[in-house]
């Protein structure tokens, strides 16, 4: 059984940091690739940043590229979001995904953790 927990968010002020985690429950290997989306309320879920699971190949939204950096950890299973510069925008709730390798290309999600930027 395949899960990924999301912690690490919380509230935080203008030009603050996190650091977002997603734990997985089986070794990385396992997934092609990885991703942080996020979502607002009312608002598609957005593409943050993706990786290859052994940790390259990472690519930004436009909107984060310089601030924030993902990474993996096979170590640990985890994937990373090092959120710098946070900006009021960058509120949401933050999910992670991984998709399985071929053939099965499977989809897993977890459930988010909610990052609030705000004075």
């Amino acid at each position: 059984q395949v899960r990924l927990v999301e912690s690490g968010g919380g509230l935080v002020q203008p030009g603050g940091s996190l650091t977002l985690s997603c734990a997985a429950s089986v070794e990385l290997w396992l997934f092609a690739s990885m991703a942080w989306y996020r979502q607002v309320p009312g608002k598609r879920r957005d593409l943050v940043a993706d990786i290859h699971s052994d940790g390259s190949s990472a690519m930004y939204g436009d909107s984060v590229e310089g601030r924030f950096t993902i990474s993996t950890d096979s170590a640990t299973k985890t994937m990373y979001l090092q959120m710098n510069d946070l900006k009021p925008e960058d509120s949401a709730v933050y999910v992670c995904e991984a998709v399985g390798v071929w053939p099965s290309q499977k989809e897993y999600w977890g459930a988010g953790t909610r990052v609030t930027v705000s004075s």
